[in-house]
């Protein structure tokens, strides 16, 4: 009695079972897919479907007048034994090879722009990333002026030194490094945006901590900045093989379709517009562009699967 008193053996009252609503086929089941068709509708129509079309008329050949052919593999047999082609590959991987070179040296930029207390920061962060958002066209005309043989700025203060400069768009290897230069400085504002969004993650406590371990500044940079940038420069290395294998816009401008050295200095990208534009060979031209879209994926690939063993990530 006292047990039952106490609580102790009494039968607990049943709860009151909660009613649970019926599950009703509502509209909410379709309106999301509603919303995102459009945009699967535009990949599909302007991604998928070219790549498809594109991937298919590599395997043909077209009639002066149109009409593909189904041929097999021999647009990427003649791609193999085409010495512009394989030269093209060549100074593409020269031009992004050139181009990976502003990863390093906006890292110096960007480290040097985020010292505390520098007066005028964000003014030269702006000056750098200009040359990124300003047209490519343009840019190439003022450079023309500036590689110009007789009255360039460039030969002219080799003048000074006493050197003849070259012809710098007109002669076959120097054609080539021109157009990387050009390319390398205007990729160093974009790098130099990431690089600053980078530096701002990295805990200020980790500078404290090194500092009074004794570490100097050259070495708070490779020991601390450089491995916590690595998913920045992760980032931008893959950004930049991809802009680097689709040159195109910055060749033409710069050096022209008719220059003479233009089939030693062509890229993919341009050897893709030569063959099927200027020689209506569509089908050798799909080929190349499959090549092009290969290499690229191949390469990223390859820069996943290797970044597990560089990228730091901080916790």
């Amino acid at each position: 009695m006292s047990s039952a008193r106490n609580g102790v053996g009494a039968r607990t009252a049943p709860t009151p079972a909660v009613p649970v609503a019926k599950r009703t086929r509502s509209a909410d089941g379709y309106w999301p897919f509603v919303f995102v068709a459009p945009l699967f509708a535009g990949v599909i129509l302007f991604y998928l479907w070219p790549l498809a079309q594109s991937a298919y008329y590599s395997f043909t050949e077209w009639g002066v007048f149109g009409g593909a052919t189904w041929i097999g593999a021999e647009n990427y047999v003649r791609l193999l034994n085409d010495s512009q082609t394989l030269r093209s590959i060549l100074n593409t991987v020269i031009y992004t090879a050139i181009l990976l070179l502003g990863i390093p040296i906006a890292t110096v930029l960007a480290s040097l722009l985020n010292r505390p207390g520098l007066r005028f920061a964000t003014l030269y962060r702006i000056c750098f990333f200009l040359p990124y958002v300003a047209m490519p066209t343009a840019i190439a005309m003022v450079w023309k002026i500036i590689y110009n043989q007789d009255y360039g700025i460039i030969n002219a203060m080799l003048s000074t030194l006493g050197i003849r400069g070259p012809a710098w768009i007109s002669t076959e290897w120097f054609a080539l490094i021109a157009v990387s230069v050009l390319g390398l400085w205007m990729s160093i504002g974009f790098n130099m945006i990431i690089l600053a969004a980078g530096l701002k993650g990295i805990p200020a406590e980790l500078y404290e901590a090194s500092s009074l371990d004794g570490a100097s500044p050259t070495r708070q940079f490779f020991s601390v900045t450089v491995p916590l940038l690595t998913p920045s420069i992760f980032f931008l290395t893959v950004m930049q093989l991809i802009n680097g294998f689709q040159l195109f816009d910055l060749l033409y401008a710069l050096l022209g379709p008719t220059n003479p050295v233009m089939p030693k200095t062509q890229s993919l990208v341009f050897r893709f517009y030569d063959a099927a534009f200027l020689a209506n060979d569509k089908g050798y031209a799909s080929a190349v562009a499959m090549v092009i879209l290969l290499i690229i994926a191949a390469v990223t690939l390859l820069q996943f699967r290797m970044q597990r063993k560089w990228v730091h990530y901080v916790d």
